[in-house]
């Protein structure tokens, strides 16, 4: 059970949410859900283990102490230039080096605050097409692939991909871990990932490394619509940049995604971030945020992750990741054009408009229930051609 604004979250015995207002219960009924509402939010706090993560206060003085004696031993040995006192400087040296790494805090160590269920049904709940649930490890996102805004308009380095539905549901769903964990060597976006999604929106659409899989950043060499996404070889929509377009409907103090880690993303902020573009939050957790040049989110996955053994880097691929399933060949890079417009013409259908040379071409394509797709390619001298696949 959880309270998030005036929704209550109920869970049946399938894991299962059932969502009530609430105003929907009875003046003693809310405020015991208020009561157990805030005992919850109590608990889930960030926990440190003690032996790792603590600096003994005794270590610390040592620490300074020893500082102090080495500056004394290194003016000494500056002055008198004696042998004794290099090896007594170079020993004592050794001795703060250790003192200091054995100080240190582990924040590898450091207990994650569990990802509240209510709260991740709410955020990705804002999108109607979104479906989501849940068993004790993860959280599961369900979506076609397909956003509710425009997309491609403004990509001038182009494959000659388009949009279609990609069944990212049961089994092939997306995956938030329920309990994150900090990594004790983070993986850098820059020399890994390179395949596959390291998150997912709010609007169940993944999110990919802002670097393609040459290593190239995708923004700036505009791959990428005005929504910071694209099509892959198998026509699969995804975004390479943070979309924080999203704030307008989860709004600007919620996360707009999550990475495969089970941290948020969040918008831009102004709170100081680390090298992994990310910070520790007040409610107990690690969140990522959006800044607007390279890498634009997520520098360095901060939990840890499972890794695909079938891949390696730069080219390695989290797991458990879902998979898109294409109709067709995958096309080659269409020099010099550029996608001026992209519509939604009816059901399942699309129209994509492209220039080339000044001239103006457009791609008429859709699918039905069965897994019948059509694709109609218009020239601009009115002629056409056109190509049908069935999804197997």
């Amino acid at each position: 059970m959880q309270k998030v604004d005036e929704i209550v979250y109920l869970s049946n015995e399938d894991h299962e949410l059932i969502v009530f207002d609430i105003s929907d219960f009875k003046t003693e009924e809310q405020q015991y859900i208020l009561d157990k509402s805030n005992w919850i939010h109590e608990q889930n706090v960030l926990q440190q283990e003690e032996s790792d993560a603590i600096v003994p206060p005794i270590n610390l003085y040592l620490s300074l102490g020893l500082l102090l004696i080495l500056v004394a031993l290194f003016m000494y040995h500056y002055i008198t230039k004696k042998k004794d006192s290099y090896w007594a400087f170079s020993l004592l040296t050794l001795l703060v080096v250790f003192v200091a790494c054995k100080s240190k805090s582990s924040t590898s160590s450091l207990k994650m605050a569990a990802n509240d269920v209510p709260f991740l049904a709410s955020i990705f709940g804002a999108f109607d097409k979104v479906n989501t649930r849940y068993d004790d490890t993860y959280f599961y996102i369900e979506s076609d692939g397909i956003p509710d805004h425009e997309m491609m308009t403004g990509i001038t380095s182009w494959q000659q991909q388009v949009p279609i539905n990609h069944d990212y549901t049961g089994a092939n769903a997306w995956a938030i871990p329920l309990q994150p964990e900090l990594a004790e060597n983070p993986l850098s976006t820059k020399d890994n990932f390179m395949k596959g999604a390291i998150a997912i929106a709010a609007n169940g659409i993944p999110i990919f490394n802002p670097l393609n899989n040459r290593g190239e950043d995708a923004n700036a060499i505009r791959e990428l619509d005005q929504w910071g996404g694209h099509c892959g070889r198998a026509d699969d929509y995804h975004y390479h940049l943070p979309p924080v377009h999203l704030q307008a409907k989860v709004g600007g103090t919620k996360p707009i995604a999550y990475a495969l880690d089970g941290f948020p993303v969040y918008g831009e902020t102004k709170e100081q971030l680390d090298e992994n573009l990310g910070r520790f939050s007040s409610d107990s957790t690690y969140q990522y945020h959006a800044i607007k040049e390279y890498p634009y989110l997520i520098a360095a996955m901060k939990g840890k992750v499972a890794l695909n053994p079938n891949t390696q880097a730069p080219e390695n691929e989290i797991t458990p990741q879902a998979k898109t399933k294409g109709v067709r060949p995958d096309l080659r890079p269409l020099r010099g054009a550029e996608i001026t417009a992209f519509e939604n013409t009816g059901l399942h259908q699309y129209r994509l408009t492209y220039k080339l040379d000044t001239l103006s071409h457009s791609i008429n394509y859709g699918w039905d229930t069965k897994g019948n797709y059509t694709y109609e390619f218009v020239h601009p001298d009115g002629t056409s051609s056109k190509a049908s696949y069935k999804r197997k």
